[in-house]
Protein backbone atom coordinates (compact mmCIF):
# COMPACT_ATOMS: atom_id res chain seq x y z
CA UNK A 1 0.00 0.00 0.00
CA UNK A 2 1.35 3.42 -0.95
CA UNK A 3 1.62 5.88 1.95
CA UNK A 4 0.09 9.30 1.35
CA UNK A 5 2.10 12.12 2.94
CA UNK A 6 0.34 15.45 3.44
CA UNK A 7 0.18 18.59 5.57
CA UNK A 8 -2.67 20.92 6.43
CA UNK A 9 -5.44 22.51 4.38
CA UNK A 10 -4.64 25.88 2.73
CA UNK A 11 -1.12 24.55 2.11
CA UNK A 12 1.74 26.98 2.59
CA UNK A 13 5.33 26.30 1.58
CA UNK A 14 6.07 23.94 4.49
CA UNK A 15 2.87 21.92 3.93
CA UNK A 16 3.76 21.67 0.23
CA UNK A 17 7.48 21.01 0.47
CA UNK A 18 7.70 18.78 3.53
CA UNK A 19 5.41 16.06 2.07
CA UNK A 20 7.69 16.02 -0.99
CA UNK A 21 10.81 15.76 1.18
CA UNK A 22 9.44 12.97 3.34
CA UNK A 23 7.95 11.01 0.46
CA UNK A 24 11.41 11.10 -1.18
CA UNK A 25 12.97 9.77 2.02
CA UNK A 26 10.44 6.96 2.39
CA UNK A 27 10.80 5.92 -1.25
CA UNK A 28 14.52 6.29 -1.82
CA UNK A 29 16.02 5.57 1.60
CA UNK A 30 13.50 3.43 3.47
CA UNK A 31 12.25 1.56 0.39
CA UNK A 32 8.62 2.26 1.25
CA UNK A 33 6.21 3.38 -1.46
CA UNK A 34 4.98 6.89 -0.72
CA UNK A 35 3.40 9.83 -2.54
CA UNK A 36 3.16 13.47 -1.47
CA UNK A 37 -0.35 14.97 -1.53
CA UNK A 38 -1.92 18.39 -1.04
CA UNK A 39 -5.19 19.36 0.66
CA UNK A 40 -5.70 22.39 -1.56
CA UNK A 41 -3.95 24.70 -4.00
CA UNK A 42 -0.51 25.79 -2.80
CA UNK A 43 0.13 29.48 -2.22
CA UNK A 44 2.23 31.58 -4.61
CA UNK A 45 5.47 31.05 -2.69
CA UNK A 46 4.95 27.28 -2.64
CA UNK A 47 4.22 27.37 -6.38
CA UNK A 48 7.47 29.30 -6.88
CA UNK A 49 9.34 26.57 -4.96
CA UNK A 50 7.91 23.84 -7.19
CA UNK A 51 8.86 25.71 -10.35
CA UNK A 52 12.31 26.79 -9.12
CA UNK A 53 13.37 23.27 -8.23
CA UNK A 54 11.55 21.45 -11.03
CA UNK A 55 9.28 19.58 -8.65
CA UNK A 56 5.94 18.15 -9.74
CA UNK A 57 2.96 19.58 -7.91
CA UNK A 58 1.50 16.84 -5.71
CA UNK A 59 -2.04 15.74 -6.46
CA UNK A 60 -4.77 17.47 -4.49
CA UNK A 61 -7.02 15.16 -2.49
CA UNK A 62 -10.39 15.93 -0.90
CA UNK A 63 -10.45 13.12 1.66
CA UNK A 64 -8.84 9.81 2.57
CA UNK A 65 -10.34 6.34 2.39
CA UNK A 66 -10.85 4.04 5.34
CA UNK A 67 -7.58 2.30 6.28
CA UNK A 68 -5.54 4.38 3.80
CA UNK A 69 -1.93 4.57 4.98
CA UNK A 70 -0.97 8.18 5.71
CA UNK A 71 1.78 10.26 7.28
CA UNK A 72 0.72 13.67 8.60
CA UNK A 73 3.23 16.53 8.53
CA UNK A 74 3.17 20.17 9.66
CA UNK A 75 -0.02 19.76 11.73
CA UNK A 76 -1.70 17.44 14.19
CA UNK A 77 -5.01 19.29 14.21
CA UNK A 78 -8.01 17.28 12.90
CA UNK A 79 -9.73 20.54 11.84
CA UNK A 80 -6.92 21.08 9.31
CA UNK A 81 -7.04 17.53 7.95
CA UNK A 82 -9.39 15.44 5.78
CA UNK A 83 -12.80 14.71 7.28
CA UNK A 84 -12.12 10.96 7.46
CA UNK A 85 -8.64 11.25 8.97
CA UNK A 86 -9.60 9.09 11.95
CA UNK A 87 -10.76 6.38 9.56
CA UNK A 88 -7.35 6.30 7.87
CA UNK A 89 -4.34 4.32 9.05
CA UNK A 90 -2.16 7.14 10.38
CA UNK A 91 1.36 5.76 10.62
CA UNK A 92 3.35 8.82 11.68
CA UNK A 93 3.10 12.51 12.57
CA UNK A 94 5.96 14.97 12.07
CA UNK A 95 5.13 18.44 13.32
CA UNK A 96 6.30 21.62 15.05
CA UNK A 97 2.98 22.88 16.44
CA UNK A 98 1.42 22.37 19.84
CA UNK A 99 -0.39 19.09 20.44
CA UNK A 100 -4.10 19.69 19.81
CA UNK A 101 -5.67 16.29 20.36
CA UNK A 102 -8.55 14.56 18.60
CA UNK A 103 -6.65 12.25 16.27
CA UNK A 104 -7.28 8.56 16.68
CA UNK A 105 -4.96 5.90 15.24
CA UNK A 106 -5.29 2.21 14.42
CA UNK A 107 -2.31 1.34 16.60
CA UNK A 108 0.94 2.72 18.01
CA UNK A 109 2.63 5.21 15.68
CA UNK A 110 5.79 7.29 15.38
CA UNK A 111 5.16 10.85 16.54
CA UNK A 112 7.81 13.57 16.38
CA UNK A 113 6.80 17.05 17.54
CA UNK A 114 9.70 19.38 18.24
CA UNK A 115 9.89 23.08 19.19
CA UNK A 116 11.51 24.14 15.94
CA UNK A 117 10.35 26.69 13.36
CA UNK A 118 9.83 24.28 10.48
CA UNK A 119 8.82 20.69 9.79
CA UNK A 120 11.58 20.37 7.20
CA UNK A 121 14.21 21.03 9.88
CA UNK A 122 12.86 18.10 11.88
CA UNK A 123 12.91 15.91 8.77
CA UNK A 124 16.57 16.65 8.09
CA UNK A 125 17.31 15.68 11.70
CA UNK A 126 15.31 12.46 11.45
CA UNK A 127 17.17 11.46 8.29
CA UNK A 128 20.52 11.68 10.04
CA UNK A 129 23.42 10.79 7.74
CA UNK A 130 20.93 9.91 5.00
CA UNK A 131 20.14 13.62 4.59
CA UNK A 132 23.34 13.88 2.57
CA UNK A 133 21.69 11.68 -0.07
CA UNK A 134 19.00 14.26 -0.83
CA UNK A 135 19.23 15.43 -4.46
CA UNK A 136 19.40 19.17 -5.15
CA UNK A 137 15.66 19.54 -5.71
CA UNK A 138 14.82 17.96 -2.34
CA UNK A 139 17.44 20.04 -0.56
CA UNK A 140 16.00 23.08 -2.32
CA UNK A 141 12.52 22.25 -1.10
CA UNK A 142 13.75 21.79 2.47
CA UNK A 143 15.66 25.08 2.36
CA UNK A 144 12.64 26.93 0.98
CA UNK A 145 10.41 25.54 3.72
CA UNK A 146 12.79 26.69 6.46
CA UNK A 147 13.30 30.17 5.01
CA UNK A 148 9.54 30.51 4.57
CA UNK A 149 8.57 29.44 8.08
CA UNK A 150 11.30 31.55 9.67
CA UNK A 151 10.74 34.54 7.34
CA UNK A 152 14.48 34.37 6.61
CA UNK A 153 15.22 34.03 10.35
CA UNK A 154 13.13 37.11 11.28
CA UNK A 155 10.29 35.18 12.91
CA UNK A 156 10.43 34.73 16.70
CA UNK A 157 9.85 31.01 16.12
CA UNK A 158 13.33 30.73 14.58
CA UNK A 159 15.86 28.65 16.50
CA UNK A 160 19.62 28.52 16.08
CA UNK A 161 19.17 24.97 14.81
CA UNK A 162 16.74 26.00 12.05
CA UNK A 163 19.27 28.59 10.93
CA UNK A 164 22.16 26.13 11.06
CA UNK A 165 20.29 23.54 8.96
CA UNK A 166 19.24 26.18 6.42
CA UNK A 167 22.77 27.53 6.10
CA UNK A 168 24.18 24.04 5.52
CA UNK A 169 21.57 23.34 2.84
CA UNK A 170 22.28 26.68 1.16
CA UNK A 171 26.00 25.99 1.20
CA UNK A 172 25.44 22.57 -0.40
CA UNK A 173 23.34 24.22 -3.10
CA UNK A 174 25.66 27.20 -3.64
CA UNK A 175 22.80 29.58 -2.85
CA UNK A 176 22.97 33.03 -1.28
CA UNK A 177 20.22 32.98 1.34
CA UNK A 178 19.41 36.70 1.19
CA UNK A 179 19.07 36.68 -2.60
CA UNK A 180 17.01 33.50 -2.67
CA UNK A 181 14.72 34.63 0.16
CA UNK A 182 14.09 37.89 -1.73
CA UNK A 183 12.90 35.82 -4.72
CA UNK A 184 10.67 33.74 -2.47
CA UNK A 185 9.10 36.74 -0.77
CA UNK A 186 8.52 38.48 -4.09
CA UNK A 187 6.55 35.42 -5.21
CA UNK A 188 4.65 35.36 -1.90
CA UNK A 189 3.81 39.06 -2.26
CA UNK A 190 2.26 38.69 -5.72
CA UNK A 191 -1.39 38.28 -4.80
CA UNK A 192 -2.85 40.12 -7.78
CA UNK A 193 -4.55 37.06 -9.24
CA UNK A 194 -6.40 36.13 -6.04
CA UNK A 195 -9.92 37.19 -5.08
CA UNK A 196 -10.59 38.72 -1.68
CA UNK A 197 -12.10 35.47 -0.43
CA UNK A 198 -9.07 33.52 -1.63
CA UNK A 199 -6.74 35.92 0.17
CA UNK A 200 -8.68 35.58 3.41
CA UNK A 201 -8.46 31.78 3.26
CA UNK A 202 -5.00 31.43 1.72
CA UNK A 203 -3.00 31.13 4.94
CA UNK A 204 -5.57 30.77 7.67
CA UNK A 205 -6.45 28.65 10.65
CA UNK A 206 -9.64 28.38 12.68
CA UNK A 207 -9.37 29.17 16.38
CA UNK A 208 -11.94 29.60 19.14
CA UNK A 209 -11.60 32.08 22.01
CA UNK A 210 -14.14 31.89 24.84
CA UNK A 211 -16.89 30.70 22.51
CA UNK A 212 -16.07 33.11 19.67
CA UNK A 213 -14.88 31.35 16.52
CA UNK A 214 -12.26 33.08 14.40
CA UNK A 215 -10.61 32.39 11.07
CA UNK A 216 -7.16 33.83 11.72
CA UNK A 217 -5.64 34.82 8.39
CA UNK A 218 -2.05 35.93 7.86
CA UNK A 219 -0.61 37.43 4.68
CA UNK A 220 3.18 37.71 4.77
CA UNK A 221 4.47 40.18 2.23
CA UNK A 222 7.24 42.59 1.32
CA UNK A 223 4.62 44.86 -0.26
CA UNK A 224 1.90 45.38 2.36
CA UNK A 225 0.47 48.40 0.52
CA UNK A 226 -0.69 46.12 -2.29
CA UNK A 227 -2.92 44.23 0.16
CA UNK A 228 -3.93 47.23 2.25
CA UNK A 229 -5.09 49.06 -0.88
CA UNK A 230 -7.81 46.39 -1.02
CA UNK A 231 -8.83 46.74 2.64
CA UNK A 232 -12.34 48.05 1.96
CA UNK A 233 -13.32 45.10 -0.22
CA UNK A 234 -11.45 42.65 2.02
CA UNK A 235 -13.39 43.81 5.07
CA UNK A 236 -16.64 43.55 3.15
CA UNK A 237 -15.78 40.01 2.07
CA UNK A 238 -14.96 39.00 5.65
CA UNK A 239 -18.69 38.83 6.38
CA UNK A 240 -19.30 36.42 3.49
CA UNK A 241 -16.31 34.22 4.29
CA UNK A 242 -17.25 34.06 7.98
CA UNK A 243 -20.80 32.98 7.12
CA UNK A 244 -19.65 30.36 4.60
CA UNK A 245 -16.99 28.94 6.93
CA UNK A 246 -19.12 28.90 10.07
CA UNK A 247 -17.03 31.33 12.10
CA UNK A 248 -17.97 34.55 13.88
CA UNK A 249 -15.19 36.74 12.50
CA UNK A 250 -12.26 36.69 10.11
CA UNK A 251 -9.11 38.33 11.49
CA UNK A 252 -6.62 39.45 8.84
CA UNK A 253 -3.04 40.26 9.82
CA UNK A 254 -0.91 41.68 7.00
CA UNK A 255 2.67 40.92 8.04
CA UNK A 256 5.32 43.29 6.69
CA UNK A 257 8.34 40.99 6.45
CA UNK A 258 10.93 43.75 5.98
CA UNK A 259 9.64 46.16 8.64
CA UNK A 260 8.82 43.32 11.03
CA UNK A 261 5.30 44.41 11.96
CA UNK A 262 1.72 43.39 11.29
CA UNK A 263 -1.29 45.47 10.32
CA UNK A 264 -4.63 44.18 11.59
CA UNK A 265 -7.73 45.15 9.64
CA UNK A 266 -10.42 46.48 11.98
CA UNK A 267 -13.88 46.21 10.38
CA UNK A 268 -16.01 46.40 13.54
CA UNK A 269 -16.11 46.80 17.31
CA UNK A 270 -15.41 43.10 17.94
CA UNK A 271 -12.03 43.33 16.21
CA UNK A 272 -11.36 46.67 17.90
CA UNK A 273 -11.85 44.90 21.24
CA UNK A 274 -9.61 42.03 20.13
CA UNK A 275 -6.86 44.53 19.23
CA UNK A 276 -7.09 46.20 22.63
CA UNK A 277 -7.36 43.10 24.81
CA UNK A 278 -4.92 40.98 22.82
CA UNK A 279 -2.22 43.46 21.83
CA UNK A 280 -2.98 46.55 23.96
CA UNK A 281 -3.46 48.42 20.69
CA UNK A 282 -5.97 51.24 20.25
CA UNK A 283 -7.62 51.12 16.84
CA UNK A 284 -8.87 54.57 15.92
CA UNK A 285 -9.50 53.74 12.26
CA UNK A 286 -9.98 50.60 10.20
CA UNK A 287 -6.40 49.36 10.69
CA UNK A 288 -3.95 49.13 13.57
CA UNK A 289 -0.21 48.49 13.33
CA UNK A 290 1.31 45.92 15.70
CA UNK A 291 5.10 46.42 15.87
CA UNK A 292 7.15 43.24 16.13
CA UNK A 293 4.22 40.88 15.49
CA UNK A 294 5.35 38.32 12.91
CA UNK A 295 4.17 34.89 14.02
CA UNK A 296 0.61 33.57 14.21
CA UNK A 297 1.79 30.52 16.16
CA UNK A 298 3.87 32.35 18.77
CA UNK A 299 2.50 35.90 18.95
CA UNK A 300 -1.04 36.04 17.56
CA UNK A 301 -2.93 32.85 18.53
CA UNK A 302 -1.62 32.66 22.12
CA UNK A 303 -2.58 36.29 22.79
CA UNK A 304 -6.09 36.36 21.33
CA UNK A 305 -8.70 37.60 23.78
CA UNK A 306 -12.28 38.81 23.44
Amino acid sequence: MTIQVFGHKSPDTDSTGSPIVWAWYLNEVKGVAAEPKLLGEPNTEAAFMLQRWGLEKPAIIEDVADDAAVVIVDTNNPAELPANINGADVQAIIDHHKLVGGLETKGPIDITIRPLACTATIMVDLMGDDAAKMPEAIKGAALTCILSDTLEFRSPTTTAHDKDVAEKLAADLGINIADYAAEMFAAKSDVSSFSDAELLRMDSKEYEVDGTKFRVSVLETTAPAVVLDRKASLMETMTTVAAEDGVDQVLLFVVDILNEEATLLVPNDLVKTVAKKSFDADADGDTVVLPGVMSRKKQIIPNLKV
